[in-house]
Formats: C-alpha cells, structure tokens, sequence
C-alpha cells in the first residue's frame, strides 16, 4: 500500500511521459519520421506539409497490406503456408487495378517542370 501512495503522491517526482513516435501516435507500422526525411531530401521540400509523410505511410502501409492479404489468397489457392515472391507477382497479375499501377511505364518521368504563362 505504501508503494501504492508513493507512486500518486505530490512529493514524489513528476511522471514523465513517454515520448510516441509519429507511427505510434498515427497507429501505423511504417516509419513516419524515415518518410519525412526521404521526403525532405527531394528538391521540393519547402511544398510539403508536415502531414505528408503521415498521409504517405498511411497509404503505403495500405498497399502492403492489401498486396499482402491478395498474395495470402494465392498461397491458400495453391495449398502454400508460407507467401512467396511468386505468389505476391500472381496476386498484382490477377488484380485489375494493381496491374495496371505496377506496369512499367505507369508513372512516366517528366525531363523539366513546366514554366507558367505568366513568367515566360
């Protein structure tokens, strides 16, 4: 009881609070702060907010783990325990959006940032 007292009591020292990561205090399991800093290494740093990286590891984690359940369908399909990089390639093959995200030319590089009419 007296351990009780003097855990709660005014004498005792201030209960320091853990400190949460972003992942923590957003519940996800990618790495917030990682994110932020990749992001802040891009030369258009100044245009991000700081609920990017928050908003990217959310919808990263989402991908992973909607690939992930797809490929543990396929794995059970073929009486698999374990999921492996064939079952993950099946599973994007046979899904309608996630093909098409994951073709080689979905996302073409831009050589130069266009100039607005205004300053030309």
């Amino acid at each position: 009881m007296s351990r009780e007292r003097n855990r709660w009591s005014w004498s005792s020292h201030r209960r320091r609070l853990h400190s949460l990561s972003r992942s923590n205090r957003a519940e996800l399991q990618f790495p917030v702060s990682r994110l932020d800093r990749l992001l802040r290494l891009s030369p258009y740093a100044q245009r991000l907010s700081s609920s990017t990286p928050i908003f990217l590891a959310g919808i990263l984690e989402y991908l992973a783990a909607h690939i992930l359940d797809l490929a543990g369908v396929e794995a059970r399909s073929s009486h698999d325990v374990r999921i492996t990089p064939e079952h993950v390639q099946r599973a994007l093959d046979n899904h309608e959006y996630l093909s098409r995200l994951f073709q080689p030319g979905a996302f073409p590089r831009v050589s130069a940032m266009p100039v607005p009419e205004d300053r030309l």
